[in-house]
């Protein structure tokens, strides 16, 4: 199995959930008080003869107006067009804004040949829901125009590909794991979504419910570490991707 970092950015966001591009080299988190900095990366995963997009992060374009998602698919070797599977965790416009993009003035699927996955009840409560962190322009022309396959609960998708709903991050929010017979990642998605969440215990204002997601980050970084989970984290700053160890003391560390 096969795993690429696609880095879209590092972003501050405040109250308006507006994310705004963040350099730590030239920029001031003075100047953005309140806000939280994070970065934005999706995983492309080569699974057997799958590939695999793990969320699909802002849909922000570079300069020449080419989404970013897509320049870095590219970079990594691959197709866009060849995507297989959308796997989402969530549908908060950090996760969900690159399922399509806008083109000739329009709105274009990013993925037009995958089918988009995602957990039935997060897709209902999106539409419901009063949240600026949805958009749910982009899940009207989802709909519309894209391949849809809609899981429940926790369960095998296919071989090797299964999903856990864990809620607490959102009430419907949901995990994946791969096992390919050799290798065994894991994307937390919002649950587990930087390392540093794992070493040190808090209580997050932003999730659904914050104790929950403390105790998933705890129950998931002990079956990580006993099974040896490449964890995948989609707002790391410190790294990306990384597997998890326990010290003589019995806390966790990233190996």
């Amino acid at each position: 199995m096969q795993v690429f970092t696609l880095h879209e950015g590092s972003y501050s966001v405040a109250a308006d959930k507006k994310f705004i591009p963040f350099d730590p080299q030239t920029d001031n988190p003075k100047d953005r008080p309140g806000s939280l900095f994070i970065n934005v990366q999706p995983f492309l995963v080569k699974f057997n003869d799958l590939l695999l997009l793990l969320d699909t992060g802002l849909g922000y374009s570079n300069k020449k107006g080419e989404m970013l998602l897509h320049e870095n698919i590219r970079k990594a070797g691959f197709d866009p067009a060849d995507v297989d599977y959308v796997l989402m965790s969530h549908l908060h416009f950090d996760h969900s804004g690159g399922m399509v993009h806008k083109e000739n003035n329009g709105m274009e699927l990013s993925f037009p040949h995958a089918t988009y996955v995602i957990q039935r009840g997060e897709w209902e409560s999106a539409f419901t829901n009063t949240s600026s962190s949805y958009r749910t322009e982009i899940f009207d022309f989802l709909q519309r125009n894209a391949q849809i396959t809609f899981v429940e609960e926790s369960d095998e998708f296919i071989p090797g590909i299964s999903h856990e709903l864990t809620g607490a991050h959102t009430p419907n929010h949901q995990v994946w794991l791969l096992n390919d017979g050799v290798d065994k990642v894991f994307f937390g998605g919002d649950v587990l979504p930087e390392p540093e969440e794992l070493l040190r215990k808090f209580i997050a204002k932003y999730d659904f419910d914050g104790r929950k997601a403390m105790e998933l980050r705890e129950e998931f970084g002990k079956r990580a570490a006993a099974e040896q989970w490449n964890c995948l984290f989609y707002h790391g700053k410190s790294r990306a991707t990384g597997f998890i160890g326990l010290t003589d003391e019995g806390q966790f560390k990233i190996v």
